[in-house]
């Protein structure tokens, strides 16, 4: 099928011309295409296996069955889906040499990317919440922190980045896509399509900016503020020692969440940009691929309980075998 032939419109339902868009992809020389699955495969193996040996420690490890650690699991389940919606699909095409997407797989792929996005985003926040318990309420922390206030507070996350994700799928499926449909990208995201409508997108685009104020702005305004309490109490604290013991967790969060805002608020941040470039697509890949597969790395690294667990998971394996 040629290139123009992928191109063609056809009538479609909503309003819509458009019933498929092309992904470009990562890269156009086909020399290249065999190097970038292979990397992807193997980053894409890294991150789930890197992820469920975070789980299996945290299950194995009884010093792991603690708040910190069970929203550490649920972030983990949600690197493995984040990674398993963009990159898979992307395989494949890299295998089948075809590039169409049809619209309704697009739409799909969307809502939960940003679904997923928007649970790690609150649970990020649910974790600097429970450092600012332990570190500042020390006397309290058991009943403000029980097994009902963790799962309140992961079902809380899934439904407000639920209703986030529903609000942006149902916003672009009233868009018209009557003219061009490659999308230069190697998935389906909000900037991207923005870029193809035939109709205006500034509601679309304001209602981004509105919902993602809530969405990413109070919950990172209440990691700030969590933080600035645990800065205060932990330089109370005399002893080096002291120090030491209080703050084991919060340098690994910090950087997670550092990355994570900052590659989100450079890709939503540049709507207005006229022309989205190579630079996109890297900031997909931190997005998608980079940010799941360090999680792991970064909160193991600097953590012995995290690495004395995995080591015990790792003996379990090699004794089965």
């Amino acid at each position: 099928i040629s290139l123009q032939e992928l191109m063609q419109t056809k009538p479609g339902a909503n309003g819509t011309a458009v019933t498929e868009f092309i992904l470009l992809g990562l890269v156009e020389t086909p020399g290249l295409r065999p190097v970038v699955f292979v990397l992807f495969l193997f980053a894409y193996l890294v991150t789930v296996g890197g992820n469920l040996s975070i789980l299996a420690a945290i299950l194995v490890e009884s010093k792991l069955h603690t708040p910190m650690y069970f929203f550490l699991g649920n972030l983990s389940v949600l690197d493995i889906g984040c990674i398993t919606v963009t990159v898979p699909s992307m395989l494949g095409r890299l295998l089948s040499h075809k590039r169409t997407v049809p619209y309704a797989a697009c739409l799909t792929q969307l809502f939960f990317f940003h679904l997923l996005v928007g649970v790690d985003c609150f649970l990020l926040t649910a974790m600097a919440y429970d450092r600012f318990l332990a570190i500042c309420r020390p006397l309290t922390y058991s009943t403000r922190m029980s097994q009902t206030v963790q799962r309140i507070l992961v079902a809380v996350s899934w439904a407000c980045a639920f209703s986030n994700a529903l609000i942006h799928t149902v916003a672009i499926s009233t868009l018209n896509f009557c003219g061009p449909n490659v999308i230069n990208h190697f998935y389906c995201d909000l900037p991207q399509l923005f870029q193809l409508s035939c109709s205006s997108t500034q509601l679309n685009e304001l209602l981004l900016f509105g919902v993602g104020f809530i969405m990413a702005g109070t919950p990172l305004a209440l990691v700030v503020t969590s933080y600035i309490h645990v800065a205060a109490a932990v330089l109370r604290i005399r002893s080096v020692e002291g120090r030491k013991k209080a703050f084991p967790t919060c340098g690994s969060h910090l950087t997670v969440v550092a990355i994570f805002y900052g590659s989100g608020i450079f890709n939503y941040m540049r709507l207005g940009s006229a022309k989205l470039s190579d630079k996109d697509k890297a900031v997909g890949i931190f997005n998608t691929v980079a940010n799941p597969m360090l999680n792991p790395i970064i909160y193991s690294l600097r953590n012995p309980d995290v690495q004395g667990a995995l080591w015990r998971v790792i003996k379990g394996r090699w004794s089965l075998a």
